[in-house]
């Protein structure tokens, strides 16, 4: 491996990602996260758009990628399923001799992380070293001064610090604010391979966990799980969120039930940052956070520079909307080999436009109201609604598709779809879900789909009507639940 080359790592949650990460960097690599819920021609896909030269894959991902045909980089299989030293023997090695290491600044790459967009394929998210280090110092700050109010109530504990490891370390917030962050300040990491809310209650009472962290949809299912009293969560002291919205009911639910009301236990937090912006953008805690529910919070001090644009980049007045940007250090240098979207996405003033849409008011508080992206946000997980349009119309038989999120009390948001045979054709929603099975990830599969006996309706320049199609099947979808 040469300094540069893109390594990907292709496996679930264990410490042998971890240390494959780390001695990726301090060998001159660029760590390139895949994403562990992909199926063959996802990855092929995204391999092929970074051109990595090496990638560490466990079991189930090694066969998904003996399914790729010419695939170009090596495939090194690792078996997690042991200890930490067996999983990664043919790896390390017997060197018995002093490797040279090269010498790394700053401005040297570090990672690639995939990002979903509105145009459907997934694009690979380069940082250098800079930018994750100081996206983690972003984090330090944040815990350094939780840490010195917790002290300053008489509540911080002298247990050693710990996190439960429940997201996918292929995302941003597990990476950046959970992995790395745990490494700088000693926190104990617990490793999930696989999200089960049971499971994490009983890993934290057994390693008293002191900070959670997830998507809103798994401290939901803590908070609502029938045998939670059975379980001590006393040594929570923040349920913290990323990657989606909380409901406004569940901050208070979590604050009234989970401790965070009368100053013990796990205190509701959510944060607001994206893939590119290496997880740093605002944050809204315990009592600010129940006194704003329904807002993202402040720009993280002292790196974020949060702005409210236009189209053209210009700033709107205070309180109204526009596209939320962020302007960082800790921002992404590009997506790699797309220069006109690397372009596309910051202004001529180096703010990255988000694609979302929100306002502050006047205390700086950050309020989220829509997207402009066409994604769907199920759980916390992205999913472009074009690419799985593009899915349904590989099958032979799909004339119109369309590709829209639908309300989701547990995911807040899943996939729906509705589509038009081509003339002749009989389709129906099994086939084609079984049809997705086989090129998406389970994920992005539709919830619902349903099947037009007539073509789909179009705008004036021809293009399908979603908006009208989204509202006519959310409304269907509500009254059927009902």
């Amino acid at each position: 491996m040469a300094k540069g080359d893109r390594v990907g790592i292709a496996m679930r949650n264990s410490p042998a990602w971890i240390a494959l990460y780390m001695g990726i960097l301090i060998a001159g690599g660029v760590a390139t996260l895949l994403n562990g819920w992909w199926q063959s021609d996802e990855l092929a896909a995204a391999i092929g758009e970074v051109e990595c030269s090496l990638i560490f894959a466990d079991r189930p991902r090694e066969q998904r990628l003996a399914e790729v045909e010419g695939l170009a980089a090596t495939v090194v299989g690792i078996d997690d399923t042991g200890t930490l030293a067996s999983a990664l023997a043919g790896v390390v090695g017997d060197v018995g001799h002093a490797v040279a290491l090269p010498v790394l600044t700053a401005d040297d790459h570090a990672t690639i992380l995939f990002t979903s967009g509105s145009t459907g394929q997934s694009k690979g998210a380069l940082a250098d070293h800079r930018g994750v280090v100081q996206g983690v110092f972003n984090y330090l700050a944040q815990a350094v001064m939780m840490l010195g109010l917790a002290q300053q109530d008489g509540t911080a504990s002298d247990d050693q610090p710990s996190t439960l490891l429940s997201v996918p370390l292929f995302h941003v917030t597990a990476e950046v604010p959970m992995m790395l962050q745990s490494f700088a300040i000693g926190r104990k990491i617990v490793m999930m391979k696989k999200w089960d809310a049971e499971e994490a209650m009983r890993l934290i009472e057994a390693e008293k966990i002191s900070y959670f962290v997830g998507v809103p949809l798994m401290s939901f299912e803590i908070l609502t799980h029938p045998n939670r009293a059975n379980y001590d969560l006393s040594s929570v002291t923040d349920f913290a969120a990323g990657g989606a919205p909380r409901p406004v009911e569940h901050v208070k639910r979590i604050d009234n039930e989970m401790g965070g009301a009368d100053g013990k236990g796990g205190a509701p937090l959510i944060g607001y940052g994206l893939t590119e912006t290496n997880g740093v953008g605002t944050g809204n805690w315990r009592t600010n956070y129940t006194a704003k529910p329904n807002s993202a919070g402040r720009a993280s001090a002292p790196l974020v520079d949060l702005a409210i644009l236009d189209d053209a980049g210009n700033a709107v007045a205070q309180g109204e909307r526009g596209e939320i940007c962020i302007r960082s250090v800790a921002n992404f240098l590009e997506y790699w080999g797309r220069p006109d979207a690397t372009a596309a996405a910051y202004t001529d003033d180096a703010y990255f436009r988000t694609g979302d849409i929100g306002y502050l008011d006047p205390e700086g508080y950050l309020f989220i109201v829509d997207r402009k992206k066409d994604i769907i946000i199920r759980g916390g997980e992205n999913i472009s609604c074009q690419e799985v349009e593009a899915a349904l119309y590989e099958h032979p038989d799909v004339a119109e598709a369309a590709v829209f999120g639908l309300d989701d009390e547990r995911f807040g948001e899943v996939p729906g779809a509705v589509v038009h045979a081509r003339d002749g054709a009989a389709l129906d929603a099994d086939t084609l879900c079984a049809f997705l099975d086989d090129h998406i990830a389970a994920f992005k599969v539709p919830r619902r789909i349903w099947v037009s006996a007539v073509p789909l309706p179009r705008l004036g320049t021809e293009k399908i009507d979603k908006v009208s199609l989204r509202n006519t099947y959310r409304a269907l979808a509500a009254r059927e639940a009902a």
